[in-house]
């Protein structure tokens, strides 16, 4: 079984900076219903699971659920860029956020049968209303290029708002939808990841890996991202 790193929400290291450095509280929310988790900032907020708050994330005010309560992080992680928690959110706020999670079970449900009646080669993967519900924006797969403009009236014609469909790979769709890799912890795509990074063969022959594809691949088939960090340390030390 491969460790992670702890460079994993990228904690700078004690020689990179020499002073002194004070502990940051973070917590994880979820946006969507199963959706992935991020990790903000609580600024001091002693938030409980389940509670619902008013975040800024990536530019926008959003109403979120805390998932995983507050934690420590010793540093300065990049996490501060992701957003942070702004306050707890009102009785109002919570009844919107109720509101659009359930909109949004009926928008996967509903567009995941126009799909099947247009007979259209592609799988709705994700769904969520941003904007405050003024817009929608559905994730899915394809083999190739769909004509989805049909799909699109519908979904306009039914809730009447701007509408965005994306195409997404197979690594996008395992960030979405989660899931746990064969170290037992959560996806790093889910979790930490920004980007995705080249992963080869080779990095795992260098690690004397067994090339069971079985064993090295993740939920979403391809080669495991932590091969990567595995690979960056064995060349930290043949240096």
């Amino acid at each position: 079984m491969m460790m992670r790193r702890n460079e994993q929400y990228n904690i700078n290291k004690e020689e990179d900076h020499p002073r002194e450095k004070q502990d940051i509280e973070i917590i994880g929310i979820q946006l969507n219903k199963g959706g992935p988790i991020s990790y903000l900032l609580s600024k001091g907020l002693k938030l409980k699971k389940d509670d619902c708050c008013l975040i800024r994330h990536k530019g926008e005010e959003k109403i979120a659920l805390v998932v995983q309560v507050n934690k420590c992080l010793h540093g300065a992680p990049s996490i501060e860029q992701n957003g942070r928690v702004l306050r707890l959110a009102t009785p109002e706020e919570k009844r919107i956020f109720s509101k659009i999670r359930d909109k949004e079970e009926e928008a996967c449900k509903f567009c995941s049968e126009r799909i099947a009646h247009l007979k259209l080669p592609m799988k709705l993967i994700w769904m969520e209303f941003l904007d405050k519900g003024k817009k929608a924006v559905f994730y899915f797969r394809a083999e190739e290029r769909i004509d989805f403009r049909e799909l699109v009236k519908d979904l306009a014609r039914k809730f009447r708002v701007r509408i965005e469909l994306k195409q997404i790979g197979v690594r996008d769709e395992a960030k979405l939808l989660c899931g746990y890799g064969l170290c037992g912890r959560p996806l790093c795509c889910s979790q930490f990841l920004k980007n995705f990074e080249p992963v080869s063969i080779k990095m795992a022959k260098a690690q004397n890996l067994t090339l069971n594809p079985a064993k090295i691949s993740g939920l979403c088939g391809r080669l495991m991202c932590c091969l990567a960090f595995e690979h960056n340390e064995e060349e930290n030390k043949t240096e």
